[in-house]
C-alpha cells in the first residue's frame, strides 16, 4: 500500500482524452517539410531502390505531389534534383533550365501557397561529387562562395521562398544574403545546414541525388560527429551572418544538439530527418519487425520535444495521414 496516496501521476494517464489534456509536446502536419528529388524528362516516376515509397520525379510528377502535399497540410516542400549535365563546377545548379528551377517555378504556379525550399549546394552538380570547387583535391572554400551565391539567386528568380544552403563552407550564409539583397530579394530567407554533420545516415540520399565524392570524404567541411561545443559556434557564426532558421542534421542521433541549439537561439530550428533513418525504418517495417506507424510518429515527436520547430522528413506525408487519422 502505498504511504501517500496523494503521489497517482497514472491519474493523468488513464484514458486517450485524460492524456491529451495534459500532452506537453504534440506534433502536426504543419511542422513537417516534405523532400521531392526532381529529375529531367516528363512523365517519370521511378521509386528510388533505398528510399521504398521516394520517387524520382519529372517536373509534371513533382507538381501532382505538391499538390498532394499541400492538401494534407504541410506547408512545404524542399526541392532536390538530378541536373541533365555536370561539370567541375557544377554550373547546372544554376542553369534556369535544370530540373530544380524548373520544378520551383511549376509547383509556386500550381500550389501559390505551398512554402518551397531550394537546397543550395553543388555535389550533385559537379563531376567530383564534391560540394564546391576544387583546388586541386581541397574544396576551396572562398571560390566556392560565388557560385553558392549563383544557385541561391537561381532558385529566388524561380521563386523560392526560402533557400537552404548545405554545402558547410565558412561564411557562405553572409555571401547568400549580401546576393540576394543585391537583387531585391530581401524576403528569401535562408535556412542554414549550420550544423551538418559528416555523418554514415547520408547514403541512401547519395543514391538517389547520384552525388556520392569521386574520391576522398567530405570531412574537411561536414562536421565531426564527436563535437558539440563546434555546433553551438556553427550557429552563433551563421546567426550573425542573417540566418534566419538554423537546421541541425541529421535528427534521430543528435537530439542532445537541436537540445543545446533550441536553448541557445530564439529563432526557429529545424533538423532534418535524414535518408538512412528514413530506409532503416522502413526496411525494420517491410520485415515485420516493428510497428511503421508508432515508430514513426514516436521519433518524429522526439525531434518536437527536443526543440526542433520544423522537421525536414521523407515521412511527412504518410505521417500527416495518420494524424489526420487520429493517431495518438
Amino acid at each position: 500500500m502505498m504511504e501517500n496516496q496523494n503521489l497517482r501521476p497514472r491519474r493523468l494517464r488513464i484514458s486517450p482524452a485524460v492524456r491529451r489534456m495534459v500532452r506537453e509536446t504534440t506534433l502536426s502536419p504543419s511542422d513537417f517539410v516534405y523532400p521531392l528529388f526532381v529529375v529531367p524528362g516528363e512523365g517519370v516516376r521511378e521509386e528510388i531502390p533505398s528510399m521504398p515509397d521516394v520517387f524520382h520525379l519529372s517536373v509534371d510528377q513533382a507538381v501532382e505531389t505538391a499538390k498532394q502535399v499541400y492538401e494534407l497540410g504541410i506547408p512545404a516542400v524542399e526541392i532536390f534534383g538530378l541536373p541533365e549535365y555536370k561539370d567541375a563546377d557544377g554550373s547546372s545548379a544554376w542553369d534556369p533550365k535544370s530540373p530544380v528551377q524548373r520544378a520551383i517555378a511549376a509547383i509556386k504556379k500550381a500550389v501559390p501557397d505551398l512554402v518551397i525550399v531550394g537546397d543550395v549546394c553543388l555535389c550533385q552538380y559537379t563531376t567530383h561529387g564534391h560540394c564546391g570547387h576544387l583546388s586541386g583535391r581541397y574544396v576551396d572554400n572562398d571560390k566556392t562562395l560565388p557560385l553558392l551565391q549563383k544557385v541561391a539567386l537561381s532558385q529566388a528568380e524561380a521563386g523560392a521562398d526560402i533557400v537552404a544552403p548545405s554545402d558547410m563552407m565558412d561564411g557562405r550564409v553572409a555571401a547568400i544574403r549580401e546576393a540576394l539583397d543585391a537583387h531585391e530579394f530581401i524576403n528569401v530567407s535562408i535556412m542554414s545546414y549550420a550544423v551538418k554533420y559528416a555523418s554514415a545516415f547520408y547514403g541512401p540520399f547519395r543514391d538517389a541525388a547520384d552525388s556520392a565524392p569521386q574520391f576522398g570524404n567530405r570531412r574537411q567541411y561536414q562536421m565531426d560527429p564527436a563535437n558539440v561545443r563546434e555546433a553551438l559556434k556553427e550557429t552563433d557564426l551563421d546567426m550573425a551572418e542573417g540566418a534566419d532558421i538554423i537546421m541541425v542534421k541529421p535528427a534521430m542521433t543528435y537530439l542532445d544538439v537541436v537540445s543545446k541549439v533550441r536553448a541557445r537561439i530564439n529563432r526557429p530550428v529545424a533538423t532534418y530527418n535524414v535518408s538512412g533513418e528514413y530506409a532503416m525504418v522502413k526496411a525494420a517495417a517491410q520485415n515485420g519487425w516493428i510497428d511503421e506507424r508508432r515508430i514513426v510518429l514516436e521519433s518524429l515527436l522526439s525531434m518536437k520535444r527536443a526543440g526542433a520547430d520544423i522537421i525536414i522528413t521523407y515521412h511527412a506525408m504518410d505521417a500527416a495521414r495518420w494524424l489526420m487519422n487520429g493517431a495518438e
